[in-house]
This record gives structure tokens, sequence and C-alpha cells, in this order.
């Protein structure tokens, strides 16, 4: 199943907090519909003390950004943003650029 956002692909974020920011995606979450981040959506969780951390502490964690927030970076040096079509031929499936006139994304 051919996928609209893959990993190392660079996405700019279009909503929230964070919004204008870039990063290459880490991991695709099919199930939960979203995607890891390099860098944006890291938490802190708390731990309580155990036997393997005494002391107890916090960790950083990833949080998944929701598909619906992020579009893909077509051209990394302006930072346009691009929606994905899908092309086939000769029974091969490629990802095209919508707003850069079909141009075939790597």
């Amino acid at each position: 199943m051919a996928r609209r956002i893959v990993k190392n692909d660079i996405v700019k974020l279009i909503s929230g907090p964070n919004k204008g920011t870039t990063g290459k995606v880490m991991a695709v979450l099919p199930s939960k519909n979203a995607v890891l981040v390099e860098g944006l959506g890291v938490k802190h969780r708390k731990m309580k003390p155990s036997r393997l951390h005494p002391t107890g502490g916090s960790k950083d964690i990833h949080v998944p950004t929701p598909l619906h927030k992020v579009a893909l970076v077509v051209d990394e040096k302006t930072g346009k943003t691009s929606r994905v079509g899908y092309k086939s031929a000769d029974g091969t499936k490629s990802r095209i650029a919508r707003q850069a006139k079909n141009k075939e994304i790597k």
C-alpha cells in the first residue's frame, strides 16, 4: 500500500503551536494515522522510582503528530509544500507533487 508521507521525507507543520517548523519523518504510524517527526513532539514523562531507577526522574518521549497537520516539503531551499498524488506507469506506482507541476518525488 502506497503512502503519501513515508520515512525520511521532510515535512512542515501547518497548524498548532509549532506551525512552520520542518523536520524529518522518523516513522509512520498507520494505525494512529500519525507520524513521528524528528525534533517535534518531544515531551517529558516523569518516572516513578524503581529498582532500575532508584531516584526516579524524567525521560523524553516522542509524541506522534497527526498526518493532517503536516505537509510534504518539495523544495527544501524555499520551504514550499505540496499535496501528493500518484501516477502509475508500467505497473509501478510513483508519488508526484501536485503544486510542482506533477514533478515526481524521489
